[in-house]
């Protein structure tokens, strides 16, 4: 049963550009809906998340349209194949998103602390999760790919505040306050963009702009 709900998924994920980053086995934890047995955490996957969200009703002007749009894509998958559908934003308080990756097997903590994916580097970026009564078999263990990495991660960030210490948030706004932070706005981290894996996957600078723009309006204001 859990090979055909998996293929599935994988055909309905795929009409949205959206795939599965990893999964794990779990039995009636805390903070889960109750009878939970597997987790499928998803995301973007590229090319063409991108021009498929910017072209849904939900890119409309109005407050968080990527948040909006998981919530309508994910929230109808969920239904349709007797989930729960799970989310990273409308807390507080919040789902643990980042302990749920690093269980994964194909997500660990990077040099920088920041997430990394055996695929999508330090893009990655989750949507939602799913949340099934089932056991799912989920993608197997990868290798972290920091384990021979030259780690030019580290080293990376102009403004110097982010590093093996962690992230230095007030830094980081205003580094990208002046003008040549300007290359870390339109395009993305400059971080994030130094993971060989990073550099191999599909995203486009425009995504990252967005988020970017969002992130730091966000230091602004808060």
């Amino acid at each position: 049963m859990g090979a055909d709900v998996l293929d599935v998924l994988k055909a309905r994920l795929a009409e949205d550009h959206l795939e599965i980053l990893g999964g794990f086995a779990c039995e009636d934890e805390e903070g889960l809906p109750p009878g939970t047995r597997s987790v499928l955490m998803l995301g973007p996957a590229e090319p063409g998340f991108w021009a498929r969200l910017t072209a849904a009703p939900e890119w409309d002007g109005g407050p968080d349209p990527v948040d909006r749009w998981s919530r309508r894509v994910i929230g109808r998958i969920a239904c349709d194949l007797r989930a729960k559908a799970l989310f990273p934003f409308g807390g507080p308080p919040y789902r643990p998103f980042y302990q749920w990756a690093l269980r994964t097997g194909r997500v660990w903590e990077s040099p920088v602390r920041l997430l990394v994916h055996d695929n999508q580097g330090m893009m990655v970026s989750f949507r939602g999760a799913l949340a099934f009564k089932q056991v799912i078999e989920t993608p197997p263990v990868a290798e972290r790919p920091c384990e021979t990495c030259s780690k030019p991660c580290l080293t990376a960030c102009p403004a110097g505040a982010l590093g093996a210490a962690g992230y230095d948030v007030p830094a980081c706004h205003a580094y990208l306050d002046q003008a040549a932070g300007n290359d870390c706005l339109t395009a993305g981290c400059l971080v994030r963009r130094a993971c060989p894996v990073s550099a191999g996957y599909a995203r486009l600078p425009e995504q990252s702009a967005y988020h970017m723009s969002r992130f730091h309006k966000a230091g602004r204001t808060a």
